[in-house]
C-alpha cells in the first residue's frame, strides 16, 4: 500500500516508519479524534512505555488521558471495564503477553460477557494490547506470544499485528470497536520498518486477513513474526520454482477462513506458521475447520509450531525453538511435494 485516496479526493502517501512508531501514531490519531479514548498501563506516561510505543503522548495529552497504573493487571483492567461502561474507550497496555493471565478475570470472564449478560443493554469497548514473542532472551516467563490463549472466550476478538501498517490499522479498528479486543504485538518487530499510510481511510475490518504476497503453488498462513519469516522464505523458494502465497492472518478471532479457502482453491496446499505450541493453537483450528467444511486437500497440510518444551534463556536453544526461515522453507517443500 503506497497511497490511498480519501473521501474528499486528497491522497494519503505512505511513509517509512518502525512498527513501534506505527503503534504510537495510531494512539496519537485516536486520542486526537476521540476525547473518550484514554490509555492505561505501567510506565506508559512520562517514561513513554516499556517499548516506547507511547513516547510523547503524556506530554501532548496530559495525565488524564495517558495514565500510569500500579503493577496490578487485574485491577486496572477491571477499572478499564468500569470506564468503558460509563462511556469511555480505554486502551490497556499489559507489558508482556505472558502477564495477561494475571488479568483473566477482567479480560476473559467480565469484558466479553458483559453485552450478553446485560441483554445488550451495555457493552465493553475496551482494547487490551500486549507485546510478546521470543528472540529477546527473556526466558520462559516472558517470551510467549499468547494469541491462542483466549480462543475459548466468546465475545472477545483477537488481533495480531504483523507489520507497521497492521499495527497501526488494527489498533485503530480495535479502539473504535464496541466490543473488547485483545491486540497482540511482537517484541522482535518493534524496530522493523515498513510503509504506513496514515489516516481514517482503509482501516482493516474486523476478521479480515491480508494477502501480503500472491502465489500459485502453496498457501502459507502466519501471524506476527512468522509473517516476516514467511516472506523471507518465499524469496528462496521462488528461486527453486515454488511460488508461495503468504497470508497475514491479522485476526485469530474471528478467523478469516473464506480468505484462506479462496487461496487454497488456487494452490491446493497449506502451511500454517505460529510461534506457539500445536495443541490449542489457532493453526490447528484453521485445519480442522477447513477439513470439517469438506475441503479436499491436494497434499496434507503442514503445521509449523514450537516443540513441547519451555523457552530457555540460552540463545541457541531459544533460536532452535522458534520456527526459523529454514524450517519454513522445509515445510513448504514438504507441502508441495506431498
Amino acid at each position: 500500500m503506497s497511497s490511498q485516496t480519501r473521501a474528499d479526493g486528497a491522497v494519503d502517501e505512505a511513509v517509512e516508519v518502525t512498527y513501534r512508531e506505527a503503534v504510537r501514531l495510531a494512539f496519537d490519531d485516536e486520542l486526537a479524534s476521540d476525547p473518550t479514548v484514554v490509555l492505561l498501563g505501567e510506565d506508559i506516561a512520562a517514561a513513554g512505555g516499556p517499548f516506547k510505543t507511547t513516547e510523547g503522548l503524556f506530554e501532548k495529552y496530559g495525565g488524564d488521558r495517558v495514565i500510569d497504573t500500579p503493577i496490578a493487571e487485574n485491577g486496572f483492567c477491571g477499572m478499564a471495564l468500569g470506564m468503558a461502561m460509563t462511556g469511555m474507550r480505554p486502551v490497556v497496555e499489559i507489558m508482556f503477553s505472558d502477564f495477561l493471565p494475571t488479568a483473566y478475570d477482567a479480560i476473559a470472564m467480565e469484558m466479553p460477557r458483559l453485552r450478553f449478560m446485560s441483554g445488550g443493554q451495555t457493552s465493553a469497548p475496551v482494547t487490551v494490547r500486549a507485546s510478546g514473542g521470543g528472540g529477546g532472551r527473556f526466558g520462559a516467563q516472558t517470551s510467549s506470544t499468547g494469541e491462542s490463549w483466549f480462543l475459548q472466550f466468546l465475545g472477545l476478538q483477537i488481533a495480531v499485528s504483523g507489520s507497521p501498517q497492521s499495527a497501526y490499522g488494527l489498533l485503530r479498528t480495535a479502539i473504535r470497536e464496541n466490543n473488547p479486543v485483545v491486540v497482540f504485538e511482537h517484541k522482535a518487530l518493534h524496530g522493523v520498518k515498513g510503509p504506513l499510510v496514515r489516516g481514517d481511510t482503509g482501516l482493516p475490518k474486523i476478521g479480515e486477513a491480508e494477502v501480503v504476497r500472491e502465489g500459485s503453488d502453496v498457501t502459507v498462513v502466519g501471524s506476527l513474526l512468522m509473517v516476516h519469516r514467511a516472506l523471507e522464505a518465499s524469496g528462496t523458494l521462488a528461486v527453486e520454482g515454488i511460488d508461495a502465497e503468504v497470508i497475514d492472518i491479522r485476526w485469530v478471532r474471528p478467523l478469516d477462513l473464506p480468505a484462506i479457502r479462496q487461496s487454497l482453491e488456487k494452490t491446493g496446499r497449506l502451511v500454517v506458521l505460529e510461534e506457539q505450541y500445536h495443541e490449542g493453537g489457532w493453526g490447528s483450528a484453521v485445519v480442522s475447520r477447513l477439513t470439517e467444511a469438506g475441503f479436499s486437500w491436494q497434499n496434507p497440510p503442514v503445521l509449523v509450531s514450537m516443540p513441547d518444551v519451555l523457552i530457555s534463556h540460552s540463545p541457541p536453544l531459544e533460536d532452535l525453538m522458534i520456527p526459523s526461515v529454514e524450517r519454513i522453507e522445509d515445510a513448504v517443500r514438504t507441502a508441495v511435494s506431498g
